[in-house]
């Protein structure tokens, strides 16, 4: 099969809040988490092996020694992974404007016009070739919204986020140019 110059751009879906990025990279959605993404993640990841520890306690299952530590374990291990993915998924939510997103809006703009100002691409190097990198976010856009049945990250680096990337340049301009008129003025 040719690769040829394919571009589907995303879905343009209504949301009460801006729209940050439609396919987050995984640091990028655990970087914009708040504490209380991180404090649900917990709450639910730990009630896993609370449940655990409940049911030993007032209704034991006599498995012996060996039996319960294994299995709690392992029950620690998947509220971790829970907590891990809940955090993410709620991160993206506000990524994709659909929850409140002010402090991730402010962030965004800050990063993204620093990243202009340094001559860096916005989101970031990919060897990928661009038709690869069309494939991989068109696999991963919204996927937060089906993560807790099929637990799909965005793990590479391209530059279709369905988001209007002028608004940083012009920013940087505006920023830049402040930045001059200061220096002429002293």
């Amino acid at each position: 099969m040719d690769e040829q110059k394919v571009f589907i751009p995303p879905k343009r879906v209504n949301t009460d809040y801006p729209v940050i990025d439609t396919d987050p990279h995984w640091r990028r959605a655990f970087r914009y988490a708040r504490r209380e993404d991180w404090a649900f993640g917990a709450g639910i990841g730990a009630m896993g092996p609370a449940f655990m520890l409940a049911t030993e306690r007032w209704a034991p299952s006599w498995a012996g020694k060996g039996a319960f530590p294994p299995v709690f374990r392992l029950s620690c291990a998947m509220g971790i992974l829970a907590a891990g993915f809940l955090t993410w998924e709620r991160s993206c939510l506000r990524l994709y404007g659909w929850t409140e997103n002010n402090r991730e809006v402010e962030m965004d703009m800050r990063e993204m016009v620093d990243k202009v100002k340094k001559g860096e691409p916005l989101y970031g190097h990919s060897e990928l070739t661009p038709y690869m990198q069309g494939v991989a976010a068109r696999n991963s856009r919204y996927s937060a919204l089906l993560g807790h049945v099929v637990p799909w990250m965005n793990f590479v680096n391209h530059n279709q986020h369905g988001v209007d990337t002028a608004k940083y340049y012009q920013q940087a301009e505006r920023e830049l140019e402040a930045e001059r008129l200061g220096k002429a003025k002293s």
